[in-house]
């Protein structure tokens, strides 16, 4: 495999926080095609990332390695679902509900620890977690 090139789109999350594993079990009930995984258990120096990103948002990495963050990245994996789900997919690309999109999916990162599944995890720094019990 070349660098950059993958045999099929990557959605990487933060799997410490409760909220963000809630969301993605849901997503992946979608008819998509996509390799799904906690940046935990991934090596993000391959797919062209960092740590400090993976945690601030979710990302989806398409086959020529290209990365969408937040709302685009979730753009991005309801129009690789097909029928209604690309259509809403395509909606969040486009101006103004891709700038809208973007704000609440903002507001919703910077406060997931207060979402429904979420835990005090959430909220903390990477380097902290391990410490809380869920």
């Amino acid at each position: 495999m070349d660098e950059g090139s993958f045999p099929k789109p990557v959605l990487i999350y933060d799997g410490d926080c409760a909220f963000c594993t809630r969301s993605v079990s849901v997503l992946k009930r979608l008819p998509i095609d996509a390799e799904v995984t906690a940046y935990q258990f991934t090596d993000l120096e391959l797919y062209g990332t960092t740590e400090d990103r993976a945690t601030h948002e979710v990302l989806w990495v398409d086959p020529t390695g290209r990365i969408h963050g937040g709302a685009q990245a979730v753009a991005r994996l309801l129009i690789s679902a097909g029928g209604i789900y690309a259509a809403a997919g395509w909606m969040l690309r486009t101006p103004p509900v891709r700038w809208i999109a973007a704000g609440v999916y903002r507001l919703i990162a910077n406060n997931r620890q207060r979402m429904p599944g979420g835990t005090a995890a959430c909220a903390l720094p990477p380097a902290a977690r391990g410490s809380v019990s869920g």
